[in-house]
């Protein structure tokens, strides 16, 4: 009788979890599913009032969208050699730090971590003035360079995967490695990179996330409209011309948003592991 009450007292818990999981994943979902309803409706239907149902004015907004100065695949192209470059560049030199402050035992490598810690601290914002005109006297103020080449230096990524490697890289697979007669950098690009794969694809998503919706900056460098980005173009949309046309407004954040979710559903199996793996030393 008690095994059965214990039982019943299990499932009712896991009904309640599941039932409460369900509800915050509909809240999560709920915002993204009417940006894109909205965007197939007219401004006066978005005005009327809140609805859960597509409409009929997709290829109408679309028309408006594209018949004034917004340009999704320029826009697109833009934000796609961004987004990915940095991405790229910042996994990859944020795993060589990292990989250096695990297996190397030096005289100033608490204090380079702590450093980085310390650096964590500082907001964009604080140093964008410096940074606009440090790239102005270098005459990048309108080019993609110094929306790419600064990635290199993350130091939260680096934080993440020094301790993902803690936790799961073992010295004597390197040890093992430098015996066979491997270099440094091939162990590195060989050995130590694919045992980071989980790492590598969640810190992937986060940073190509965080790119993309980049608007401070590309705002601050960029005045060549042929180099705006999506986000900047997006953020056009609420002059004049388009102040009442709000469903090709919502078209607009759609086609931004939409390569996001592309590219979590492509890696989000990564994101659990990663994280549960970089958190935990065993």
């Amino acid at each position: 009788m008690a095994k059965l009450e214990r039982t019943a007292g299990l499932r009712i818990n896991k009904t309640i979890i599941y039932i409460v999981c369900i509800g915050l994943a509909l809240l999560s979902i709920l915002p993204f599913w009417i940006m894109f309803v909205n965007a197939t409706r007219s401004t006066a239907e978005i005005q009327s009032g809140l609805s859960l149902l597509p409409s009929t004015h997709l290829k109408t907004n679309w028309d408006v969208l594209t018949s004034k100065s917004f340009d999704p695949l320029k826009g697109f192209l833009n934000s796609f050699i961004i987004s990915v470059s940095s991405t790229a560049l910042s996994v990859y030199f944020s795993s060589l730090t990292a990989y250096a402050l695990v297996v190397y035992n030096w005289k100033w490598r608490q204090a380079f971590f702590t450093f980085i810690l310390c650096v964590m601290l500082i907001p964009t914002q604080a140093s964008a003035i410096g940074f606009y005109k440090f790239m102005y006297q270098l005459h990048l103020n309108n080019s993609f360079l110094p929306l790419i080449l600064p990635a290199i230096a993350a130091p939260a990524m680096v934080f993440f995967m020094r301790q993902y490697l803690l936790s799961t890289l073992s010295l004597e697979i390197v040890e093992a490695s430098r015996i066979d007669g491997s270099g440094e950098f091939a162990t590195f690009n060989r050995i130590i990179l694919p045992l980071m794969t989980p790492a590598l694809a969640t810190q992937a998503i986060f940073a190509f996330v965080a790119s993309w919706n980049n608007l401070f900056m590309p705002l601050i460098l960029l005045t060549d409209k042929s180099k705006y980005t999506l986000p900047i173009m997006v953020s056009l949309l609420r002059g004049d011309i388009y102040k009442t046309e709000f469903g090709s407004i919502y078209m607009g954040l759609a086609l931004t948003a939409l390569p996001l979710f592309v590219i979590y559903f492509l890696l989000s199996r990564y994101i659990i592991a990663g994280v549960a793996l970089g958190g935990v030393k065993e």
